[in-house]
């Protein structure tokens, strides 16, 4: 039967969820946003428009955004190292003995001003060595001697040998490694400041028990020179370590670098003098500035900076040592300057140790300070 078209129509009813945003909701139906007519989405309402208009996140993230929040990042990852060095050079740093005060002379800071730094490494290993004839009372002898002139514009390095035969006062002629032995770093830095005639203002020197912490916070480094083989504390058969290296580049962990910085006799070519046991050294020194340097170091910064400290010896406080890695990484790298035309000299007692001619002294003294 045909309805009556005069019958009021019928409907159906649904109920609206709620608006979250009920002003946003009302901006939208009007065509407004915030008081600011709202652009067709095709852009045909806005003259030269170029495309449609960016919601959400891609509003937020423009490019100066996006730069900031990556600046603030790196800012904030170089203060978060900058004070776990702080806070470990102040609880985590080991002092010399109090007598090395007296020996040093004053400076300015370090990345400001010329500083000369002794940097001693020396052979006293760990009570449980089981190397034969090491050294475990004591301060030992000195097994690395070297020079560096920073600071101010300058940048210099000079190596000493460690078989030098200089004149340590009440013990007559030595060799310049066993001034350590008799006192410690402020006998070596007062013997080294008069046979070279030079002012010393701060002394490093490598602890040792902590050097493969540091390595390994590096993430390890890459070392390049000749054939390398010893065996520290007495190799792998007496529970030492045993470091066999080829001629060419190989990557080194803690371990293996701390063998090549202690190797005194190589194996591989064992009428080596200590002259090139000084090269090995000053290329493992530079392995480990190139890998600090490197754009890799920045992720590891932190670790690296919680365990520098604790791997040296150092009359510096925390902020004079940042101040001394600040005026070596701005200084370069500069050549090594080794004694030239040395000639075997022995001593009753002694042994045969190296003698340095004067002219060639005063040479790399000059060249040294004028670095």
């Amino acid at each position: 039967m045909p309805r009556n078209s005069e019958e009021e129509p019928q409907y159906t009813r649904y109920r609206a969820r709620r608006p979250l945003l009920p002003g946003r909701e009302r901006e939208l139906a009007a065509g407004t946003d915030g008081g600011r007519v709202r652009q067709p989405p095709n852009g045909a309402g806005r003259k030269g428009a170029a495309g449609p208009e960016r919601t959400g996140w891609r509003r937020w993230a423009t490019r100066r955004r996006i730069a900031l929040g990556l600046l603030s990042l790196i800012l904030g990852w170089l203060a978060l190292s900058l004070l776990l060095f702080l806070i470990s050079s102040h609880f985590n740093r080991t002092s010399p003995p109090s007598d090395v005060a007296a020996a040093l002379d004053p400076a300015g800071f370090p990345l400001t001003s010329a500083n000369n730094i002794l940097v001693l490494g020396s052979d006293r290993r760990q009570k449980n060595s089981k190397e034969p004839g090491a050294e475990t009372t004591g301060p030992g002898r000195s097994d690395s001697i070297m020079l560096i002139r920073t600071g101010g514009g300058h940048a210099a390095r000079l190596s000493i040998p460690r078989d030098t035969i200089v004149e340590i006062p009440g013990h007559g002629l030595q060799k310049i490694n066993a001034a350590h032995a008799f006192g410690g770093p402020a006998e070596s830095v007062s013997v080294i400041k008069r046979w070279l005639g030079i002012p010393i203002n701060h002394v490093v020197e490598v602890n040792f028990e902590n050097f493969p912490q540091l390595i390994d916070a590096m993430g390890g480094v890459d070392y390049t020179g000749g054939c390398v083989y010893s065996r520290l504390d007495g190799g792998f058969i007496r529970g030492g370590y045993t470091l066999r290296l080829s001629a060419g580049t190989h990557h080194l962990d803690g371990r293996a670098a701390l063998a090549l910085a202690r190797t005194r006799e190589n194996l591989c070519a064992p009428n080596q003098t200590d002259l090139q046991r000084q090269e090995h050294q000053q290329a493992l020194f530079n392995a480990m500035k190139s890998r600090l340097l490197s754009p890799s170091s920045f992720f590891r910064l932190p670790w690296i900076a919680w365990n520098a400290p604790p791997a040296i010896i150092s009359d510096m406080s925390g902020p004079t040592l940042l101040g001394l890695f600040a005026g070596l990484a701005v200084g370069g790298t500069p050549p090594t300057r080794v004694f030239q035309n040395v000639q075997p000299y022995n001593v009753a007692g002694v042994g045969e140790g190296l003698s340095v001619p004067d002219a060639e002294r005063r040479a790399a003294v000059a060249q040294f300070m004028s670095g």
